[in-house]
């Protein structure tokens, strides 16, 4: 895998699974759409930490600074 994923991006995806979580467990979001933005959350961070984002691969996305 092809790292595709910049530190801005990272960082942002790793913000919002953390808003979510504290939504979470302060009881502001339950049910369905809790599971849904729960699992969301995880993809977040699982794609934060290797840098790769497989919805980017179709659309040749890359956040990443080019090397010169």
């Amino acid at each position: 895998m092809k790292k595709n994923m910049g530190m801005a991006d990272k960082l942002i995806r790793f913000l919002v699974a953390i808003a979510i979580a504290v939504l979470y467990f302060m009881n502001v979001i339950s049910g369905t759409v809790a599971i849904i933005l729960l699992i969301l959350a995880v993809i977040f961070v699982l794609t934060s930490f290797v840098s790769f984002c497989p919805l980017y691969l179709p659309f040749g996305i890359s956040t990443c600074k080019k090397k010169s």
